[in-house]
């Protein structure tokens, strides 16, 4: 199945579909900018989604003059709204209003805990945190 993460272009096919010259792909990859899947034989193949950073990456850069330094952190910010975003999701998914509460785990991450009950301690010290949804 082909996904827009599915890596499937090589550099010159990717570098036409971008508008761009490929020398200018291999300086995107060796700065973070875009990184390419690799074959066994270490080629690079874009992915759709990295010929749409390209190209928004080359939007940045010639229409709103945007140097290559603050495009990586921009591109690295809207990774981490839709990392953020992402986790929301799976947050409103598993909750009831008024029903869970939730706690940090021990590598930081969310867990719910059962109404009445308190979650076991791995480290000692700590808080419990507890969220309740704004009423409408």
């Amino acid at each position: 199945m082909v996904t827009p993460d599915t890596p499937m272009y090589v550099i010159s096919v990717a570098a036409e579909l971008a508008g761009m010259h490929p020398q200018t792909l291999r300086q995107y990859d060796r700065l973070g900018l875009v990184t390419p899947g690799r074959t066994r034989g270490r080629g690079r193949r874009y992915s759709p989604r990295d010929i749409a950073t390209l190209r928004e990456v080359q939007r940045l850069s010639q229409e709103e003059g945007v140097n290559l330094a603050g495009i990586k952190r921009i591109l690295e910010l809207e990774a981490e709204v839709r990392r953020l975003q992402e986790q929301v999701e799976r947050l409103r998914a598993i909750a009831e209003p008024g029903r869970r509460v939730f706690t940090a785990g021990p590598e930081g991450e969310v867990v719910a805990v059962p109404r009445g009950r308190r979650p076991q301690r791995t480290v000692t010290g700590g808080a419990l945190v507890l969220w309740r949804p704004p009423r409408p």
